[in-house]
């Protein structure tokens, strides 16, 4: 869920109680323009605890679970890492690199290229993958990436 979802939920769920903006706001402690923009969807942000209040007040519970996973995570982030080089690193190579800690000839740009650019999300998903086939914990490959964004000096600000 996202806000724009959450937004629309807000809103359809205020109506279905017979509330207008003001008497929404007023119950949940947020402005009418903060209600006002998370229904238009043009809200950049709120809190946890603002959006966690306002659902309770709304009668809504949030729950949590797991995303589902890509099972091919080593395959999309091989060639996310590859698109602008003439060769590309296989899932194979991805994988044994991520498990070992070293890198294979010429594939140093490629696992630069990873490390600045692949979205996290998907760099937990191939960490994730290559740990459950090497049987290996993550927290290995986390201090490989570490050290290879160091030795990168890679300006990703989540390496710093």
């Amino acid at each position: 869920m996202n806000l724009m979802d959450l937004g629309a939920l807000v809103r359809a769920r205020r109506l279905e109680l017979g509330l207008n903006q003001g008497q929404m706001a007023n119950l949940s402690g947020l402005s009418r323009t903060t209600i006002n923009l998370l229904e238009s969807n043009s809200l950049n942000d709120l809190g946890m605890a603002k959006g966690l209040h306002l659902l309770a007040v709304l009668g809504i519970e949030l729950q949590a679970r797991p995303l589902g996973r890509p099972k091919n995570a080593l395959i999309m982030a091989s060639r996310s890492s590859s698109v602008s080089y003439k060769e590309t690193i296989s899932a194979q190579e991805l994988a044994d690199a991520l498990t070992s800690g070293t890198i294979p000839p010429n594939r140093r740009a490629h696992l630069a290229t990873l490390i600045d650019e692949l979205p996290i999300s998907m760099l937990v998903c191939a960490v994730e993958e290559a740990a459950n086939h090497a049987n290996m914990a993550p927290k290995k490959i986390w201090r490989h990436i570490s050290r290879w964004a160091k030795d990168f000096q890679s300006p990703r600000r989540v390496w710093q």
